[in-house]
């Protein structure tokens, strides 16, 4: 344990950590509109099956959560309980923004009572595009925050900088750079 307080892990054992956290994803689903539709048919229909990804769509609380997908429109008065969700749930913590409202208030953008994009709330480490997105999307956007947990640091030097707000850099030999946290860039899965 001295070894993983310092922020000096072996690598077996941050490989090992990694592959078993990116395998066991508990979803928290927050369908705010029209994109909860689609996000319902990629974690209820048999044809896109999301339990065979390792991610469980049913925690009873956010308090059992480490993912958690925006879909729909963000009003500003739901803001403040969008960030409350994002509080109580525990460290390490990954948000998915799924369809043009959460993205960037979507065609509502110029109404008065919708929030510019969920990224002004909470950090937001994936977005899905679309309107609505297709659920073939968000079982893409799964797969690279995967790839995103497996390629992640499990010492106080990562994971710290990310649970404070700072940006973090990941290079990995077999991918390109991956910044986690606040990104000047965000992060779009391509349209199926």
């Amino acid at each position: 344990m001295g070894l993983i307080d310092k922020g000096r892990t072996p690598k077996p054992l941050t490989w090992l950590l990694n592959y078993s956290r990116k395998y066991s994803l508990w979803m928290f689903q927050w369908g705010l509109a029209c994109c909860a539709i689609e996000m319902g048919a990629a974690l209820a229909s048999p044809r896109y099956d999301m339990m065979r990804l390792g991610v469980i769509p049913f925690p009873a609380s956010p308090r059992q959560a480490d993912l958690v997908v925006i879909s729909g429109t963000v009003t500003d008065k739901m803001a403040p309980a969008i960030r409350r969700l994002y509080e109580q749930m525990p460290d390490p913590k990954y948000v998915i923004s799924m369809g043009s409202c959460a993205n960037c208030g979507g065609p509502y953008w110029d109404s008065y009572s919708v929030t510019k994009g969920v990224d002004q709330i909470i950090p937001v480490d994936i977005y899905v595009p679309g309107c609505p997105p297709r659920p073939e999307a968000l079982l893409q956007a799964i797969v690279m925050l995967q790839a995103q947990i497996q390629n992640e640091g499990i010492g106080n030097d990562q994971l710290q900088k990310r649970w404070r707000g700072e940006p973090v850099v990941i290079d990995d030999p077999h991918t390109a750079p991956v910044v986690l946290g606040p990104k000047p860039e965000p992060t779009a899965v391509p349209v199926v």
